[in-house]
């Protein structure tokens, strides 16, 4: 009798088994397929409502172009990047966007952002490929790849001379100012950085990865976002701190300033390894350099060439100030850098220091560059003194 018991109730187990693992598979396979779906109804969607330029390619095409994804160039939180060539014989960049994340969002905020744009200095996009999870922007080649890699290389046969950075630093500036102030809809991008700058043959600057970016209307000064976002080191301190003001384009403002530092001090604002405790936050110390009436400590620099770091750093200083209401706007930047630098004054000192200890989570993939740089749902900043 007990023997019987037994038996059944393990014939019971392995029939629920039996049927019960099969039954899973079917419900994650579903819950994976409706997912997937409603990403891509969502992306199509999009596409069907908006009149886009861009050309759509098939990934049987993109993958054409890449040779099978043959030449890397480079990979981040967005997904890879990988060089490929038209029927034309014209050099692209091709980024296969990584679909675990932003639901298609990322895809959505580039093609609706620089699928509007036309400008010199703004990365242009060529086409795009939906097709399943499978997602591609295709952009210009820009032959001398990130800034970045310029102003943080080891090599001095690397660097670009003053007048070529200052160059750039304008050229930057136009194109944020441009989606700023030139198109039907206001552009913020959010992730102002080196290595969304990129450099074509000519080191001309093209501002690049929109994949943060939000469009608002043009007459919007203040705007809503749910989620801090941007890169730890360039994000304006009102993305953290609700009570130092509104999120507006003063945000790209500020990142542009620390961009600007960074290009000056050829090196990360913040630098623990430095000789000097005093020279570990790059702008704190340039500011009292200047403040004290002491020289920039540059080699071989012309006394043309110091005209044009002086006129980089106050207007990087006017752009970092904390109060978003304190800083100028990128037209006014420009006006700024093309002016005479004696009629540039010093603003008043923005931080004390930076924040030391930076704790967050953050969406993203595998990042090569060690920067985070996605929507920053948990940010805690655990010292941060201002003057």
């Amino acid at each position: 009798m007990f023997s019987n018991m037994f038996f059944l109730k393990g014939f019971s187990i392995i029939l629920r088994l039996f049927f019960g693992i099969p039954c899973l598979l079917v419900l994650v396979i579903y819950k994976w397929r409706r997912r997937h779906l409603s990403i891509d109804d969502k992306i199509e969607e999009f596409l069907q409502s908006h009149d886009l330029a861009p050309i759509r390619y098939s990934f049987k095409e993109v993958k054409k172009m890449t040779k099978n994804f043959k030449d890397k160039l480079g990979e981040g939180g967005y997904g890879s990047v990988f060089k490929g060539k038209l029927c034309s014989g014209h050099h692209v960049a091709i980024k296969l966007l990584c679909t675990s994340k932003g639901k298609g969002q990322d895809f959505i905020n580039e093609v609706a952002s620089i699928g509007r744009i036309h400008h010199a200095n703004v990365t242009k996009l060529i086409g795009f490929c939906v097709e399943g999870s499978k997602q591609a922007l295709v952009y210009d080649f820009m032959s001398n790849g990130s800034l970045d890699k310029i102003i943080f290389s080891k090599e001095k046969n690397n660097t670009l001379d003053w007048k070529k950075l200052f160059d750039i630093v304008l050229g930057v500036a136009r194109g944020i100012d441009y989606f700023h102030q030139g198109c039907d809809m206001q552009i913020l991008h959010f992730d102002i950085k080196p290595h969304n700058i990129l450099l074509d043959e000519n080191f001309n600057p093209k501002v690049s990865d929109f994949g943060l970016a939000k469009l608002y209307s043009a007459n919007e000064s203040i705007v809503s976002l749910t989620t801090a976002r941007g890169t730890i080191g360039y994000i304006a301190p009102e993305l953290i701190y609700k009570n130092l003001g509104g999120i507006s384009y003063k945000a790209d403002v500020y990142s542009f300033g620390m961009l600007v530092m960074e290009m000056v001090g050829r090196r990360k604002n913040f630098n623990a390894f430095v000789d000097h405790t005093s020279q570990k936050y790059f702008p704190s110390w340039i500011y009292d350099q200047l403040d004290q009436g002491e020289d920039i400590e540059l080699e071989d620099v012309s006394n043309d060439e110091k005209v044009l770091i002086r006129k980089m750093i106050i207007t990087a200083f006017w752009c970092i100030q904390l109060l978003p209401s304190d800083r100028p706007s990128m037209n006014k930047v420009l006006k700024m850098l093309e002016s005479n630098v004696e009629l540039l004054e010093m603003p008043l000192k923005p931080f004390h220091q930076l924040p030391l200890e930076t704790s967050m989570e953050v969406h993203s993939c595998k990042n090569s560059n060690d920067e985070e740089s996605r929507s920053l749902d948990v940010v805690t900043i655990t010292s941060f003194n201002v003057v």
